[in-house]
């Protein structure tokens, strides 16, 4: 589409190059594999023992489980070996969090410790408070929280209300607010509050027992009952200066990019839990019996298990393609600047980890809601495990930015990135517009990747139209750049599926990915119409919507024999069809 090929490795670069670099589970070397399977253990052995009775109130049994992943090193996987971490690649880390997926709950006090909570102390502490902190944090011995949210304001961080003034003597700072929805404020030691001082927003360590610090009784939630979730309320703290966390007036450089890790680890769990659920789903199709035959073999309940897995062979296909982009980034970085360069490499992949954010919860809650359906009436008895899985999952669209923001991120990140010159959008989408005007119609040696390439003329044509049409206003048109933003997570969680089914040859992973590409098709050409009166009149918006008829056309397919297909895999592996490395 471009001439340019460096910016097909860019984040954001694939929209306008096809890709060869792909990375996935397939590609885990033996320290990843030893690690993922210290995890499945972790789970069997130390959280399935007690899981009742942390979904019933016992939320005091996160501290050895906590303790225990400090012990099998769990905790330090992004931290260096001087404070007793383990210092791997990024991946290991997603590869945690899809293996603690099972652990509900817990699976975000372990989130909160290893990354809001500990990862601000690693990239922004002074040696000083790394000294008398991070070791603890690594070893379990310390339990980390992160204060944000505030009764009003959630996704608009900027807004918080809490403040911070210098003391007369200038040795402390005295905070005063609210903090909402804090997870495992019920027994952290160390909490990351973020304040508003004369400087701007800033981010402060406070310890637990500092005199003014209060907390709230555990909230009562639909699901994640596992996780301790509390207000945590200040009143004349009084913080030393010198536990100030990074710059005074640039917490929100904290709040925000810490934010880029939990989303991609946040997809990799939600793909995790989703397997899980499939697992749950097959199995009870194979055991449940109505008219005088397993459910396993009607073919709207193949139809369910297809989708499911497809549209997870899709997400973790995506999760771990962003994985290998980022860790070849930060792959032989200058460890004079070593946080400044992780986090620059992190904050280029800032797109692809609001996409996986949104895939990945989005489905999850797809499958564990057809899970539930599959399981039937059983299905929303809590003596079934899956009636867990559907409450916890709902708490996914919300955490690490509500996906309504995501989706308004990932289009406005490309938007200003092209705005600066870092990515050449607008001379795509000028291109683009002429050789819509002169459409070729010679057929394609790949179908395929003629479709995906067409997915892509449409999303620079959307986004092109928009930028031309609003301008500086373009951000005040959600609705479109929602639609932007769901064609582009198609158009990457499809090239991911199919670059990947390719490598692994024909068979059940070449189905998946044709039956999410063709859907993929469908969906952006019915949300592409729907808001084309939007952005052009007249015979432009005709001429429009007739480009996005030919850009996503595809031939009928027979779409019930590749579910069947991919059904009867499903089935035959007790779950999702894992390819084997």
């Amino acid at each position: 589409m471009i001439a340019d090929r460096k910016s097909a490795h860019k984040g954001g670069g694939w929209i306008l190059e096809p890709s060869s670099h792909l990375f996935t589970p397939e590609d885990f070397d033996d320290t990843t594999r030893m690690i993922q399977e210290t995890v499945r253990q972790f789970v069997e052995k130390e959280y399935r023992p007690v899981a009742e009775a942390l979904e019933h109130g016992g939320l005091e049994h996160n501290l050895p489980l906590l303790k225990k992943c400090g012990e099998l090193g769990l905790l330090g996987v992004e931290v260096s070996e001087e404070y007793g971490g383990l210092d791997l690649p990024k991946t290991v880390s997603t590869v945690i969090a899809e293996g603690l997926s099972p652990t509900g709950g817990f699976s975000v006090s372990y989130g909160v410790q290893t990354s809001i909570g500990l990862l601000p102390l690693v990239y922004w502490g002074t040696k000083a408070q790394k000294d008398k902190y991070l070791a603890k944090l690594v070893s379990g011995e310390l339990i980390a929280a992160y204060c944000l949210t505030e009764p009003q304001s959630g996704s608009d961080a900027m807004g918080a209300k809490t403040r911070a003034e210098l003391s007369e003597d200038g040795k402390h700072y005295i905070l005063n607010g609210t903090k909402m929805w804090i997870s495992n404020a019920g027994f952290a030691h160390l909490f990351t509050v973020f304040a508003k001082t004369k400087e701007g927003l800033t981010a402060f360590l406070v310890e637990r027992d500092t005199p003014g610090l209060r907390f709230g009784g555990e909230e009562k939630k639909m699901g994640i009952k596992a996780s301790s979730t509390r207000q945590v309320f200040l009143e004349d703290v009084k913080v030393p200066v010198e536990n100030v966390l990074g710059e005074l007036g640039k917490g929100h450089k904290i709040a925000f990019n810490v934010l880029n890790v939990g989303r991609y680890k946040l997809g990799a769990g939600a793909i995790g839990g989703a397997k899980g659920a499939l697992a749950l789903s097959a199995k009870y199709a194979k055991e449940r019996v109505a008219f005088g035959q397993p459910i396993a073999n009607f073919g709207l309940i193949q139809q369910k298990l297809a989708e499911m897995a497809t549209r997870i062979f899709a997400g973790e296909s995506a999760v771990y393609r962003t994985m290998g982009l980022i860790d070849e980034a930060l792959a032989g970085l200058d460890k004079a600047n070593a946080a400044e360069a992780v986090l620059k490499g992190i904050e280029e992949y800032a797109v692809e980890a609001s996409i996986i954010k949104v895939l990945g919860s989005e489905v999850l809650d797809y499958v564990v809601d057809e899970g539930v359906q599959i399981h039937g009436g059983y299905g929303y008895s809590a003596e079934y495990e899956i009636e867990r899985a559907y409450r916890d999952s709902r708490i996914n669209r919300i955490f690490e930015g509500t996906n309504e923001i995501n989706r308004l991120l990932i289009p406005g990140m490309l938007l200003r990135r092209a705005m600066k010159g870092e990515l050449p959008l607008f001379d795509a989408a000028m291109k683009l517009q002429k050789e819509l005007l002169e459409p070729s119609f010679e057929e394609p040696e790949d179908k395929e990747m003629a479709a995906l390439e067409g997915l892509k003329k449409l999303a620079l044509a959307i986004l092109g139209l928009a930028a031309l049409k609003f301008a500086q206003k373009v951000e005040e048109e959600q609705e479109v750049l929602a639609v932007a933003a769901d064609v582009l997570i198609d158009v990457y969680a499809a090239e991911s599926a199919l670059l990947r089914a390719r490598r692994l040859g024909e068979g059940v992973y070449a189905s998946m990915a044709r039956l999410y590409l063709y859907q993929a098709q469908d969906r952006a050409q019915a949300a592409a119409l729907s808001i084309l009166p939007r952005l052009a009149e007249g015979d432009d918006m005709r001429l429009m919507a007739s480009a996005a008829r030919r850009l996503t056309k595809h031939e009928p397919a027979d779409l019930v024999g590749l579910r069947r297909e991919i059904a009867a895999k499903v089935l035959e592996r007790d779950g999702y069809p894992q390819p084997r490395a």
